[in-house]
């Protein structure tokens, strides 16, 4: 199995697009071959700035942690643990998170082990062997290893509460839909998505991409902005969260940390569209579900 680095720097780094491609092998996807570290970090560039958050360590800790924390169970478990402690650490704003080359060092420079660990899925074919999907390591915010799990956090948090996000990262079908869409950059639009699992509306893994699914379509027609307005987004807030990562101790592993100091999403705007999503459910075709006063197998 791909082991952790050998050589882990005290900061760091961003990994072009390029750069990165040249490290991921069909031997570290299988698992078979470790990132050669050494080499890889002279093709890397210094972050912009010399800020507490920019140390490597805390990273390598956390992924130690999770890896250790989860090893007897199924390892997408891990998804919901690690989301919340990784943007906590990270302390980034959105425009630092929009930079692929930080998510491509953290994937091979600093926990290659972690992305095949957590992401090698079994072949479809015989003759295949188990592997990671070199999306894992360089792709779209949705599909990289550690930026899903910051987007899937900063989306989904609720001001400074993290509950939220461990309820949408216990459900690998809200990472893999409903991350991909749009819409969830509207506060109080994935607040109601995280309502109706809560509220055991939505419970399986097809019912979840329905939902979405029906949101995303009923989006094309209707402006959730307009029927749930969310306030005003106070931009110091976060400005002080990551300021205050100067002094800030290691993030908790029992409890769930504290994010940026925000209002959160109005209760009433959640309800309203909890309400009407609910709605767009119970129409929503679900597949493998029989449709009522359906009586074929």
């Amino acid at each position: 199995m791909t082991d952790r680095p050998s050589h882990l720097p005290e900061r760091l780094a961003l990994l072009a697009d390029l750069n990165a491609a040249r490290y991921i092998t069909e031997g570290l996807l299988t698992g078979k071959e470790d990132v050669p570290a050494i080499a890889l970090n002279k093709v890397t560039e210094p972050l912009p700035r010399e800020e507490a958050r920019g140390a490597l360590q805390p990273v390598r800790d956390l992924v130690d942690d999770a890896m250790h924390a989860f090893r007897d169970e199924k390892v997408t478990a891990a998804d919901a643990w690690l989301a919340p402690r990784l943007h906590a650490t990270l302390r980034l704003t959105r425009r630092e998170a929009a930079d692929r080359r930080l998510w491509n060092y953290l994937a091979l420079g600093v926990a290659p082990d972690y992305v095949v660990w957590r992401h090698t899925t079994e072949p479809r074919k015989e003759r295949d062997v188990p592997k990671a999907a070199a999306t894992r390591f360089r792709g779209a915010s949705y599909t990289q290893a550690f930026a899903r799990l910051w987007w899937a956090a900063e989306l989904f948090r609720n001001g400074s509460d993290y509950g939220p996000v461990a309820t949408v990262c216990a459900h690998q079908d809200m990472l893999n839909t409903a991350l991909r869409l749009a819409v969830i950059d509207h506060r109080p639009t994935a607040q109601a998505l995280v309502k109706l699992i809560d509220s055991a509306t939505v419970r399986t893994g097809r019912e979840i991409n329905a939902l979405a699914q029906a949101v995303n379509a009923s989006a094309a027609t209707l402006m959730y902005d307009v029927i749930a307005p969310d306030v005003e987004r106070d931009g110091r807030a976060t400005a002080r969260w990551i300021e205050g990562g100067e002094w800030a101790p290691a993030v908790p592993r029992r409890a769930l940390p504290e994010g940026p100091d925000e209002e959160r999403a109005p209760e009433a705007s959640v309800a309203v569209l909890a309400e009407h999503f609910a709605e767009l459910f119970a129409g929503a075709p679900v597949r493998g579900k029989k449709a009522e006063g359906d009586e074929t197998e």
